[in-house]
């Protein structure tokens, strides 16, 4: 009997699976292959179900006889591991960063005579049901725990900032296919900067807890993906321990907040308006207080080290960062306002000398020569684009409106507008 070989990255079957898997089982003898968490997180969201329960979900399946775990979207290890003499596929991966992977599926069959079987690819209305699972992945439990999950299958995640509804969305819906694959971002950064720019206000925590939270709940509304918020100082402890279980009930998975102290000033003017850098002792019993009054253990506090900001050095900011994890904290964020990425470099470098697992965060804004899987062979985690679509938003909303101004009408604008067709599909139930 031929051996048939099928791979699989969903975790919900629907009739399309059970049809195309019928046809497998009358060519041979089928062997299903699952991708891992992180292979599926690398190119889809991060699966419902986990891994050893998605194996047991196939293995139950009359048409499937075995089943393994494929632990890359390229199929050749697995094939020359297996040789099996048909491999199955629907010909939806005729075109895009499939269309490698296919290629390299041919040439590997080739060196025993193996074939490739495609049908076609067939929508079901059992879709529409998927898309409403997909739903689950906004509520509050759910939400919360991916972020964390996340960083225990991916080696660095990206991230992007939004400040509405609709910049949720944008980095929610946004993907591109590359060589190496389908990319998207893996989370959203709410950070305090963009919040205030949004409502004309100055970046000095002038917008209060009540407000960002009515934010984070415009942009829950409309995305599924986990939220990294920015929380400044954290403020008063007393009052930073009632907004972390604030935010845990809301499904935000993540706080960053920072060694400083006095009148918030954007870390990117440096030392020269009187920052102020709290005191490690002091800083250590606000992430203390915080993580005690979680709930959960999903939620994520991470602490925010200023020292190279402040130019205190990279010894300053060692020695603080360690003593943030030792109170609690889930991962450490250093901040550089360098234009090269080096003292980022080198702090990684030393930082994990020391420690290997919490994780690292940082926001290359200005050292944005830096590419994330350059940060990530250094030992980074999470890398935030802080702010750059409120930074982009602006300079094409003032050139539209001095349009309008010049012209005395709307036509000249409209080749820098997006259709209003193009911005109903981008919005929710249309």
């Amino acid at each position: 009997m031929k051996q048939v070989y099928i791979c699989f990255s969903t975790d919900i079957i629907h009739n399309g699976h059970l049809s195309i898997l019928k046809k497998a089982a009358e060519l041979g003898e089928v062997t299903a292959g699952i991708l891992t968490d992180e292979v599926v997180a690398s190119y889809k969201h991060y699966p419902l179900i986990p891994l050893d329960e998605r194996v047991a979900m196939f293995q139950s399946l009359k048409y499937v006889k075995n089943v393994v775990v494929q632990e890359a979207l390229d199929y050749t290890e697995v094939l020359e591991k297996l040789r099996p003499d048909v491999v199955v596929h629907g010909d939806d991966w005729l075109v895009g960063y499939q269309a490698n992977i296919r290629q390299k599926v041919i040439e590997t069959l080739k060196k025993w005579g193996g074939e490739l079987v495609e049908f076609p690819y067939t929508h079901t209305p059992t879709e529409e049901t998927l898309s409403a699972l997909d739903a689950l992945l906004s509520l509050p439990e759910t939400r919360r725990s991916r972020l964390r999950r996340l960083l225990g299958c991916k080696p660095c995640l990206s991230v992007c900032e939004a400040h509405n509804g609709i910049t949720g969305l944008i980095v929610e819906k946004t993907a591109v296919e590359t060589p190496e694959g389908r990319r998207q971002f893996d989370a959203m950064w709410v950070s305090s900067l963009c919040d205030s720019t949004a409502k004309g206000k100055p970046d000095i925590e002038l917008v209060d807890m009540t407000s960002r939270l009515r934010t984070l709940e415009e942009i829950m509304e409309v995305t599924t993906k986990p939220i990294i918020l920015d929380g400044d100082t954290g403020g008063l402890v007393e009052h930073f321990v009632y907004n972390v279980q604030t935010l845990e009930r809301m499904g935000i998975s993540a706080i960053i907040i920072e060694d400083k102290k006095g009148l918030k000033k954007n870390s990117l003017f440096g030392a020269g308006v009187g920052q102020v850098q709290d005191s490690v002792e002091d800083f250590c019993q606000k992430i203390a207080a915080g993580k005690a009054a979680q709930k959960t253990h999903d939620f994520m506090i991470i602490a925010r080290c200023e020292s190279l900001i402040l130019e205190q050095g990279m010894e300053d900011a060692l020695k603080r960062c360690h003593a943030y994890v030792r109170a609690g904290a889930d991962g450490v964020m250093i901040h550089s306002k360098s234009r090269t990425p080096d003292e980022v470099y080198a702090f990684c470098e030393a930082f994990r000398r020391e420690d290997a697992k919490t994780p690292i965060i940082v926001v290359p804004t200005t050292y944005n020569t830096a590419t994330e899987q350059e940060l990530a062979a250094r030992g980074v985690n999470i890398v935030i684009h802080a702010n750059h679509l409120i930074r982009s938003a602006f300079p094409a909303m003032q050139a539209t409106a001095r349009s309008i101004l010049t012209n005395g009408r709307s036509r000249e604008a409209d080749e820098m507008c997006m259709s209003i067709k193009e911005i109903l599909t981008l919005l929710p139930n249309q």
